[in-house]
């Protein structure tokens, strides 16, 4: 089982930056895809951008392409999400899930198996 912890998020302006941490307990963090997805006030929850166990392929939404970079360090077990030029589309709460998916960074929630408590992300206008 894994458990997973996000910090990062906040209150940016628009076309700021953020970045968010998702650690994970557990000896077997590089066992897993990791994935990052949001959910905003009234919407259901969407895939943001995912990464394999060994960090060797990624996955984005369309909306985040070429602004948001997922990257992780298995050395200690965390994963992250550098958001760049954020809009306030952005605005959701983020959360990290572990999937057992090793080779593909799925886009469907009901591939992840393990799930954080989530992070608030404000972007204000």
């Amino acid at each position: 089982q894994v458990q997973l912890v996000e910090s990062g998020g906040g209150l940016v302006q628009a076309g700021g930056s953020l970045r968010l941490s998702c650690a994970a307990s557990g000896r077997t963090f590089s066992s897993y895809t990791m994935g990052w997805f949001r959910q905003a006030a009234g919407k259901e929850r969407e895939f943001v951008a995912g990464i394999i166990w060994s960090g060797g392929s990624t996955n984005y939404a369309d909306s985040v392409k070429g602004r948001f970079t997922i990257s992780r360090d298995n050395a200690k077990n965390t994963v992250y999400l550098q958001m760049n030029n954020l809009k306030p589309e952005d605005t959701a709460v983020y959360y990290c899930a572990a999937s057992t998916k090793r080779y593909y960074a799925s886009r469907s929630h009901g591939d992840y198996d393990y799930w954080g408590q989530g992070t608030q992300v404000t972007v204000s206008s």
